[in-house]
């Protein structure tokens, strides 16, 4: 039976490492070897009888798995915390025995939607700018939001570190003007809440209800699930 050779960008970004434009980089750092040997050759050829080792460590190619946490309060995004925070990882520990990260990130009192995979190229795709993916937030202020600067934020406003364009902006029946519906495809840091703050509200809860398309339905705070078929499928085609 013939093996399967993969490209070695390509083995470890199956072992969930990382992307496989990162992955170029670690190797032509000498970070990777291969069989006891450091190969800094983009390209090269391997199989899964071959020893990769990444910081001393051996690879293994893994079956990639997605999930979706319907994130809640108090948890930061990261993969360890040196003050013993609680993160998004001690939620879906036990999920399966591949190891997981998260796309992107929500910070630590945003709730909902929140990916996670262990496919490096995927999550890259859907965290890189120019793929302009879509979020939609639920957002709920201190005050009722005044029609003038409803306005000026539909169309566009200007903030300290250049300006931002939401995709949609709507207010919810019946919240008396202090609850909306906000979608953008920016990933800049806090940038929801840093919009409202430029026009002195405070956001008293963030939720976000959609990323790239997957909503957490069905899918109560605190839990999560794998996405279907359907899902994954929709996703790769971003």
């Amino acid at each position: 039976m013939n093996q399967i050779l993969y490209r070695l960008n390509q083995f470890i970004s199956r072992s969930g490492v990382t992307s496989r434009r990162k992955a170029d980089m670690l190797i032509e750092s000498g970070k990777i070897k291969v069989n006891g040997q450091i190969v800094k050759k983009l390209g090269t050829k391997v199989s899964i009888e071959d020893k990769i080792e990444f910081n001393g460590k051996q690879i293994t190619v893994q079956r990639y798995k997605y999930l979706v946490l319907n994130k809640p309060k108090n948890f930061i995004t990261t993969l360890s915390d040196e003050k013993k925070r609680k993160t998004v990882l001690d939620l879906i520990n036990n999920a399966c025995a591949e190891r997981l990260f998260p796309v992107g990130r929500l910070d630590k009192n945003t709730t909902g939607v929140l990916l996670f995979t262990n496919d490096g190229d995927l999550s890259q795709k859907l965290i890189h700018p120019k793929h302009k993916i879509k979020k939609e937030y639920h957002v709920s202020l201190n005050k009722k939001i005044s029609m003038l600067d409803f306005e000026k934020i539909k169309k566009g406003i200007d903030l300290e570190d250049g300006k931002i364009n939401v995709d949609d902006i709507r207010i919810i029946n019946n919240t008396h003007n202090k609850e909306l519906l906000l979608t953008l495809h920016s990933g800049r840091n806090r940038i929801v809440r840093r919009i409202f703050e430029f026009f002195d509200y405070e956001v008293l809860k963030l939720d976000r209800i959609l990323f790239a398309g997957i909503s957490k339905k069905n899918t109560p705070r605190g839990k999560w699930r794998f996405l279907n078929n359907k899902e994954i499928g929709f996703l790769k085609m971003k």
